[in-house]
C-alpha cells in the first residue's frame, strides 16, 4: 500500500481536484452508503456527486494542519484519511483523526489498519504523545474496529461541525524502546 499526500495546495484558490481522482473519491466516498446514511454529510447518500466530494475535502482542507492522505494498492484508491495536526480547541494538545474511509469493496483487506499505522507513526515520529478521533454515536463498526486498535474511550460530546454525539477515543503514541 501507497500512501500519498493531497496537499491543501491542491485546492486553493478554487483549483479544482484532476477530474479521474476526484472520480475515484467520489466512488470512495459513495461505496459507504450506511456510513453516509449514519454521518447525513451527503443529503441522498444514494447519489453522492463530485462536487460534493471536493466541496467536502476543501472544507476539511480549510484546517491549517490539515491534511488528506489517499492510500493505494495496485494503482487503485483503496482509502482516504484526514488528520488535523492540531485540534482547533487550544486546550487539546493531541492531533486527531477525522477521517478515516476504506471502499466497501475493499474493507477487511487490512487497509483501514494499515492507514491508521501510517498516522500514528507519522504523529509519533513528529513527538505527539496521543492521537484522538470521534466515532458517532451507533457506528458499532468503527467503535470495534477503533478499539481493537488499542483506542479507549475518554469522553462523549457532539461533534463540532453538526453537532452529531460521538464517542471521543485517544491512544497514547509511545515510542518504541530500543
Amino acid at each position: 500500500m501507497i500512501v500519498e499526500t493531497l496537499a491543501p495546495k491542491a485546492l486553493e484558490d478554487g483549483a479544482a481536484l484532476p477530474g479521474p481522482l476526484l472520480t475515484e473519491l467520489t466512488a470512495l466516498y459513495a461505496s459507504n452508503r450506511a456510513f453516509q446514511q449514519l454521518s447525513g454529510d451527503f443529503p441522498d447518500p444514494d447519489a453522492i456527486r463530485p462536487e460534493q466530494v471536493a466541496a467536502a475535502l476543501a472544507d476539511e482542507l480549510a484546517e491549517p494542519s490539515a491534511e488528506v492522505l489517499l492510500a493505494r494498492s495496485e494503482g487503485r484508491l483503496v482509502a482516504v484519511a484526514v488528520t488535523l495536526g492540531h485540534h482547533p480547541d487550544p486546550a487539546d494538545p493531541d492531533p486527531w483523526l477525522g477521517l478515516l474511509m476504506v471502499h466497501a469493496d475493499e474493507q477487511r483487506a487490512g487497509f483501514g489498519r494499515r492507514l491508521a499505522r501510517h498516522v500514528e507513526d507519522g504523529f509519533r515520529a513528529g513527538g505527539r504523545t496521543g492521537l484522538k478521533l470521534a466515532v458517532l454515536e451507533g457506528n458499532a463498526r468503527a467503535l470495534a474496529f477503533w478499539t481493537s486498535l488499542g483506542y479507549e474511550e475518554t469522553g462523549r460530546r457532539p461533534d463540532r461541525a453538526h453537532g452529531r454525539p460521538c464517542v471521543v477515543l485517544r491512544k497514547p503514541l509511545v515510542r518504541a524502546v530500543s
